[in-house]
């Protein structure tokens, strides 16, 4: 029987809502910064979010709008970028998402090794950790954007923190939101839980386990969507073991 030793956590639109909140407005400044006529609302913010990581999205809007910017310019807006999101983040304009400070501190408190893998850059993950978990940092490490070559839908990220974890495949949960996210998961072996963001993805034809609309809370119970509800009311220690155990 397979016991549960790690959760693998996505970071954007899994454990907060970053994308609405923090990254489209810090884009929107540094294009205003450079005199770029560029706004993206959030449904075009939406359908980029199909291409993964903020500069190949800055270089296919700047295609598609018969621009085409130079690599040097595309690292100065994205540079820029970066720099509103941390002061977005620094004034507290994201939350954790419902259930994920109560599970991690259950996982904690269970001695269930956690990790985040990210397409995130690692000064941006360091900051958002600090900023979400400035009382208890449950996170062993991070796989952060510089880290791999190859960023998801690759599993190059899962196969990266498996290898450092040291903890089997069979013994560990993947919790993602996005497309991209759950193609990587899935290539690199790994059990995983979809949780709905804010923005809608279209999984496409993945072979999803379990979709849920949140992790749930003791006034906010979990909508099971697809998979297995265990005759649970939200996301727990239990409902991972029984999962787990089933997959």
């Amino acid at each position: 029987m397979s016991i549960l030793e790690a959760v693998y956590w996505d970071l954007d639109g899994t454990i907060a809502n970053t994308e609405l909140e923090a990254h489209l407005p810090a884009f929107n400044k540094s294009f205003k910064y450079f005199d770029i006529d560029w706004y993206w609302d959030e449904d075009t913010y939406i359908s980029l979010l199909k291409i993964n990581g903020g500069k190949n999205r800055i270089s296919y809007f700047s295609e598609i709008k018969n621009q085409k910017f130079a690599d040097e310019l595309i690292n100065d807006i994205h540079k820029q970028k970066q720099l509103y999101y941390l002061e977005l983040i620094k004034k507290g304009a994201v939350s954790l998402k419902k259930g994920v400070s109560r599970i991690i501190k259950e996982l904690y408190e269970n001695n269930v090794k956690q990790f985040i893998v990210t397409s995130s850059s690692r000064i941006q993950v360091e900051i958002l950790n600090e900023k979400l978990f400035k009382d208890l940092n449950p996170f062993d490490f991070f796989v952060c954007s510089e880290d791999v070559i190859l960023h998801k839908p690759d599993p190059s990220p899962y196969n990266l923190a498996v290898e450092l974890s040291g903890i089997k495949k069979e013994n560990s949960i993947v919790f993602e939101d996005s497309y991209p996210g759950l193609q990587s998961s899935l290539r690199a072996g790994l059990p995983t839980i979809c949780v709905k963001t804010n923005i809608p993805i279209d999984f496409g034809d993945n072979p999803i386990s379990c979709l849920v609309d949140s992790l749930g809370e003791l006034d906010h119970p979990t909508n099971f969507l697809i998979g297995p509800d265990h005759k649970s009311n939200f996301i727990d220690y239990r409902y991972l073991t029984n999962f787990l155990k089933d997959y």
